[in-house]
């Protein structure tokens, strides 16, 4: 009998994509030992948007907080995502301050790091990959998955080759926005498969309502793992929900080592817990719904409502399927990026404002620019060189790798900027990640602590 594993999302991704991450480490702590128990292959619980989130919105110490989480679920693999070159923010680091991120990950409870890139590009990879074996945990090397004349089977088994000689413990399929189709799923883990001797996982979400077909023919064409998430949390913009899918696949013969009486104890702990999210308007009820829309534009459910909440800024909401439109034909022009965080909101941005300048290319965004110099690394298929020019205005593209180019004095000068704010090598690298957001935290941290009186009481 065949084993398919599972891992749970609704620490992370299900947050994230659900409630924008907004779920405090107090709100779940008291089902994390029931998890531990559950049967898991692993349980994504950190990295993506959850260290910035916990910085800037949840006062909290992201390191502390996956402590915390390692103490409770000691008998399971906690996993995070990494955006490779980019750690867990939108820019380059030099590579010394991605091995010291990875190094303090694994230090404070990490076992599988899941690097991607959003480019796919191997350089922005490898750096990560390889201090993640060095440090003794598992890397899982991820493929950003879309479609277009340019990303076949063919060059994604390719950059699974190379993600191989990397020395990754097993293979991700990362489709973020949903939108691989079952014969996809099938055909791509096939060809992984006859061309790696290694374990394929397969991430999708719920979006477009594929995901549960998309899974079933992963698994039939060898897929080992698969990313759910407990119920209350899953569905939209979120991956399909676990008990489903264990239930289904028990019933078609596979093993899947799940507890069931714990999956309804998670599923009963997170149901009260949605609906205050609901509640309050932090859940909307669109986020877990089916949206088709993006089978067309291959638009990720946060890019939509990035680009909602930008016409809406602008008092523009009538330009919305203006902006649908344009948004691939950026995409075209910047060599088929697949849009995942940074360069869904890089895609997105500027279509925007082409429909609103009513001129292509007429305000450029910083990020753009630094895009087209080739700042985030090599794009799948070549930039529209005119557009390229128009953007650049005879400055000059990047030659070789970016990281190569940034100063390798960046942790230090953190070091000498904090001083006694920092209290450890954690402390610097959230700084290094998420600067100002980083120093308001320590602020606020000392004041609380310089505010907190405490008692002892002794008999006389």
């Amino acid at each position: 009998m065949k084993k398919v594993q599972f891992t749970e999302t609704v620490l992370r991704d299900a947050n994230q994509s659900l409630i924008a991450t907004r779920l405090p480490y107090d709100k779940f702590e008291p089902i994390l030992e029931r998890i531990d128990k559950a049967g898991f292959y692993s349980v994504e619980c950190w990295g993506g948007a959850t260290f910035d989130v916990c910085l800037r919105y949840l006062n909290e110490d992201p390191w502390e907080r996956l402590r915390k989480m390692r103490a409770k679920m000691p008998n399971t693999k906690l996993q995070m995502l990494l955006r490779g070159q980019n750690i867990l923010g939108y820019k380059h680091y030099p590579d010394d301050i991605v091995r010291r991120f990875v190094r303090c990950s694994v230090k404070n409870g990490i076992d599988i790091i899941r690097t991607f890139d959003a480019l796919n590009d191997p350089t922005n990879l490898k750096v990560a990959i390889e201090e993640t074996v060095k440090q003794g945990a598992e890397a899982s090397g991820a493929i950003s998955y879309t479609t277009s004349p340019v990303h076949t089977i063919g060059k994604y088994v390719e950059l699974v080759r190379e993600l191989k000689e990397m020395g990754v413990s097993s293979i991700c399929i990362k489709d973020m926005a949903g939108i691989m189709s079952p014969k996809s799923a099938y055909d791509l883990v096939s060809g992984i498969k006859d061309a790696v001797d290694l374990p394929v996982v397969v991430h999708t979400h719920s979006t477009t309502g594929l995901a549960f077909m998309t899974y079933l023919k992963a698994v039939e064409a060898g897929a080992d793992v698969i990313d759910t998430a407990i119920s209350p949390f899953s569905g939209g913009t979120s991956q399909p929900a676990t008990e489903t899918l264990n239930y289904t696949l028990k019933e078609l013969g596979y093993e899947t080592g799940l507890d069931e009486k714990i999956l309804i104890e998670m599923a009963d702990f997170f149901k009260p817990i949605r609906n205050e999210y609901l509640a309050d308007g932090t859940l909307n009820p669109i986020s877990m719904s089916t949206d088709t829309q993006c089978l067309n534009y291959q638009i990720p459910g946060g890019m939509l409502s990035n680009l909602l909440s930008q016409l809406k800024m602008m008092n523009a909401l009538d330009r919305f399927d203006e902006a649908l439109a344009e948004t691939p034909r950026v995409r075209k022009d910047m060599g088929y990026p697949p849009l995942v965080t940074p360069t869904s909101q890089i895609i997105g941005s500027q279509a925007v404002q082409n429909v609103l300048a009513g001129e292509r290319y007429k305000n450029v965004g910083a990020e753009l620019k630094a895009y087209c110099r080739g700042e985030y690394g090599k794009t799948p298929a070549p930039i529209d060189e005119a557009v390229r020019a128009k953007i650049l205005n005879g400055e000059k593209p990047i030659e070789g790798r970016y990281a190569d180019t940034l100063p390798t004095d960046v942790y230090e000068k953190a070091v000498e900027h904090l001083g006694d704010n920092a209290r450890s090598e954690e402390d610097v690298l959230s700084y290094i990640a998420f600067p100002q957001v980083a120093e308001n935290f320590f602020d606020a941290r000392r004041e609380r602590e310089e505010k907190t009186v405490r008692y002892t009481i002794t008999e006389a």
